[in-house]
């Protein structure tokens, strides 16, 4: 099954700043990864081409990196997931920009059924997160996003055995 999924928000923030959240990905002062409510993204060192790491159960490795600008990652697991995401920013004009976040993927096996039912809704709601995030960045008051049912649902089963606090912990 070929998957491409596309969150896209318009900022009204120049791309030097915008582009600032991407070069903060999984350090100690990400603005972007909503971390308050999803499983950190983290990396084996700095980020850059080659770390290696991810969030929850999907892994990747940073396969490219223009600083202020873009990122993409390889998918390394699960398995079955064969492509990449990234995220990039892109000026529509001096004070406005478009921050971006694109899956291009090939689901085989079983995984196209984790992905529809469960992995799809969250990464839905996880992206939507982080864009709210960037626009708080940029100044813009925005409440925190209800999840549909479906998405706390899946959020429940997921953290069903886990330990309080622990890395892969799904918090509402």
């Amino acid at each position: 099954m070929r998957v491409v999924n596309i969150h896209e928000r318009v900022v009204n923030g120049p791309v030097v700043k915008v582009g600032k959240l991407i070069d903060g990905l999984a350090s100690t002062n990400d603005l972007l990864w909503p971390i308050d409510r999803w499983p950190a993204m983290q990396f084996d060192r700095p980020l850059g081409v080659g770390a290696s790491g991810g969030h929850g159960p999907i892994r990747y490795t940073v396969e490219s990196y223009v600083p202020g600008r873009s990122i993409q990652f390889r998918f390394t697991e699960p398995k079955e997931f064969a492509g990449t995401h990234r995220f990039e920013v892109d000026p529509i004009d001096e004070g406005t920009t478009k921050i971006r976040h694109v899956i291009k993927m090939q689901v085989t096996g079983l995984a196209w059924f984790t992905w529809t039912i469960a992995i799809r809704p969250l990464h839905n709601a996880l992206l939507e997160d982080a864009l709210d995030r960037a626009e708080i960045f940029i100044g813009k008051p925005m409440p925190q996003r209800e999840w549909s049912h479906w998405v706390k649902f899946v959020r429940w089963i997921m953290r069903r055995g886990k330990k309080p606090g622990s890395g892969d912990t799904y918090r509402n």
